[in-house]
């Protein structure tokens, strides 16, 4: 049976109602969840930004569910302190944290004041991050002099097992990279061909056997035009092509980038409508192509309402 999870979007709501909504979905019968790990939000309209890793710990205390975080370990945090950060919540709550990892977006790691480098070094970056990560996880002292510098690093506070250090992907490249180094893939979902082709280069790059997790975008509302007035109104920032979400650095540049995109424009990114035996449909398929771990991010502002709709009539479905 697949594992139905809530993901906390910090963009979007202040972290303590993230935390009441996540309780929420716990006592409606979800299974699991995840969040992201943001320093912008893409909007204003968004207009949140709360810091995950204070969050998670909450959330970990204040639920029963396995959770985990997207998190880009080599920018604006260093890899031995997401290491640290990563240990002591895995210590805490033996198998229920995983960590996921990527190369990042420019709107949340320039922060720094440093140059955001072209793809191919991100990328190098990020091996460097998980070399580090797992080293001091497995008790070395690590030192580096890299792309990312290291002086005789250790961990003293460890978990008997080290969480799951999972890729988190978005083209059939870095899929298809992340197989070989990666304990597992979480990706977003798009139209069923762009998922197998993710999900064919992830088991084509090492990945094969592996689990396969999916952050599910969905606009669920009681008619099909709130459904995309809400979608729209929150999410249009995020369906611009991927190098440009990417190197954005700012909330005004990416609503300007937005501008003119339409409500309709989010169909093809975002599941829209108000058929609860559709969406139940959607996620029957997305189980089909093998994932055995799907988060739902319903990307407008009614979760409550959300939570509830699914927990009555998507769910059992699923079951």
């Amino acid at each position: 049976m697949p594992v139905i999870g809530y993901h906390a979007s910090h963009e979007q709501f202040p972290p303590g109602e993230l935390l009441q909504l996540m309780q929420q979905a716990e006592r409606a019968g979800f299974a699991a969840g995840m969040c992201s790990d943001h320093f912008h939000p893409w909007s204003e309209s968004q207009g949140e930004s709360g810091f995950a890793w204070s969050w998670l710990g909450a959330a970990l205390q204040g639920t029963a569910f396995d959770l985990g975080v997207v998190n880009t370990p080599c920018f604006r945090y260093h890899p031995a302190l997401i290491a640290q950060a990563t240990a002591t919540l895995a210590q805490m709550y033996p198998g229920r944290f995983w960590l996921a990892v990527g190369s990042g977006e420019a709107i949340n790691e320039s922060i720094t004041g440093e140059p955001w480098p072209p793809k191919a070094e991100r990328n190098a970056r990020l091996a460097e991050a998980v070399a580090i990560i797992r080293a001091l996880w497995a008790g070395e002292e690590v030192s580096r002099d890299g792309l990312i510098k290291v002086e005789r690093a250790r961990l003293y506070s460890l978990p008997s097992r080290p969480p799951a250090l999972y890729a988190a992907v978005l083209s059939e490249q870095t899929a298809r990279w992340a197989g070989s180094w990666a304990d597992g893939m979480i990706t977003v979902s798009g139209t069923r061909e762009q998922q197998q082709r993710i999900v064919d280069a992830f088991r084509d790059g090492g990945g094969a056997g592996k689990p396969l997790l999916l952050q599910a975008k969905l606009s669920y509302a009681e008619s099909e035009a709130e459904a995309l007035a809400g979608a729209h109104q929150q999410w249009r920032t995020n369906v611009l092509p991927g190098q440009l979400s990417q190197d954005l650095k700012s909330v005004e540049e990416f609503e300007a980038a937005a501008s003119s995109v339409r409500p309709e424009d989010l169909l093809g990114q975002v599941r829209v409508g108000s058929d609860l035996a559709q969406h139940a449909a959607w996620l029957q398929a997305d189980v089909e192509q093998g994932f055995e771990r799907i988060y739902l991010h319903n990307v407008n502002r009614h979760q409550q309402r959300f939570i509830e709709a699914f927990a009555s009539s998507v769910l059992p479905q699923l079951r």
